[in-house]
């Protein structure tokens, strides 16, 4: 019986081995793929390269602040009176001492004659008292009064001259007016709030860097502003003030930014601002879309000529919004990865868009071998 048993295993294991020579299979083989298996070779990583290439290149300083004036003035009323005329609306370009407002004024009026008709009375008796002094008909004394009392009639002149002018509200710079309280038959009092003047020619911004920068600050440095609110148009100032101390408690520096053409730019508007602290026109440009960054560092991948890359530490001389300038290690024309450097190594197989495309395991089959069952 147990011969019967093994000759049966025996046939078996033949038939098995028969069967699997049938189909092309090497019984055995070993299970593991071949050095040269194509369907084992590491796959190449599909990128997208540009050159670094010259051009211009410029370093900011970047800030957000608001728009505001540096002239900017309060009218108030000097006198109490109703409002007669108003000669101004809101947005309108004022100069220096145009009339914005006239009060009621025939109460000044009478005060004015009453002190000119009394000026006019103290100058004849000055004079006759002269007169009978230079005769010795009258005292030293006497003379000193009416010269005192002539004096004090001037003064009620001039002070009855200015109660009058008070009725005549005029602008204190040239300007826009931004803001009108009152309007015709109002009565105002002394000290109340008019208007609201600003000179748009003074308009600033007001950025705060922090001291690391400072020395790459400098007076008339070119600033280029931009605000949401008027899309993508840019307007060009200049760095007008730089503060000479630095705040203490927050380690910045104040920069005023002055314009010479505000155009569209208005008083409280909420701008970007970016100080141009370098220039270079002839810089090797690096694209940012190349870089990745580890912790704090910054590498790019630059493409071999076997279709290999390899891994760089980039240190920036000058970076603008989309390039920067590395400080050494590259020449103008290096291939550097832009797009699908994100998980590559160095040393990594890569495929540009430009190359064949790769075999897959199934066309990389030897010709005239037998299908699977």
């Amino acid at each position: 019986m147990k011969r019967t048993a093994a000759a049966l295993m025996a046939l078996g294991l033949v038939a098995a081995l028969a069967y699997l020579s049938g189909c092309g299979l090497n019984p055995f083989a070993s299970a593991e793929a071949k050095p040269d298996d194509p369907s084992k070779a590491p796959a190449a990583v599909p990128v997208e390269v540009a050159p670094i290439a010259r051009g211009r290149i410029e370093t900011t300083l970047k800030s957000s602040t608001w728009i505001e004036v540096e002239e900017e003035v309060k009218v108030y009323s000097r006198a109490a009176n109703r409002v007669a005329e108003v000669r101004v609306e809101e947005g309108d370009a004022v100069a220096k001492d145009q009339l914005l407002l006239r009060l009621e004024d025939d109460l000044q009026k009478t005060n004015l004659g009453k002190a000119q008709t009394r000026v006019e009375k103290a100058r004849q008796e000055h004079a006759r008292q002269e007169a009978l002094f230079g005769q010795k008909l009258i005292s030293e004394q006497a003379f000193n009064d009416i010269q005192f009392e002539l004096r004090q009639a001037e003064l009620a002149l001039e002070d009855a001259q200015r109660e009058l002018g008070y009725t005549e509200v005029r602008a204190p710079i040239a300007g826009t007016l931004t803001r009108r309280l009152v309007k015709y038959g109002d009565f105002v009092n002394p000290n109340q709030h008019l208007f609201d003047l600003m000179d748009f020619d003074s308009m600033v911004a007001r950025v705060h860097i922090p001291e690391k920068d400072l020395p790459a600050l400098a007076l008339n440095q070119v600033v280029r502003v931009t605000s949401a609110s008027l899309g993508d148009r840019e307007f060009t100032g200049y760095v007008r003030r730089i503060a000479p101390v630095v705040e203490a408690r927050t380690g910045l520096v104040k920069v005023t930014v002055g314009f010479k053409d505000i155009r569209e730019l208005r008083p409280g508007m909420y701008v970007n601002v970016e100080i141009v602290t370098a220039t270079r026109d002839d810089a090797l440009l690096l694209s940012k879309r190349a870089l990745v960054y580890d912790r704090d560092l910054r590498y790019v991948y630059r493409l071999l000529p076997e279709r290999k890359v390899e891994r760089l530490l980039i240190e920036a001389k000058l970076e603008d919004r989309f390039n920067l300038e590395p400080a050494s290690g590259f020449q103008e024309g290096d291939q550097i990865v832009i797009a699908g450097q994100t998980g590559l190594k160095d040393g990594a197989l890569v495929r540009l868009p430009t190359d064949p495309e790769p075999e897959s395991p199934k066309d990389a089959q030897p010709r005239g071998a037998n299908p699977a069952p």
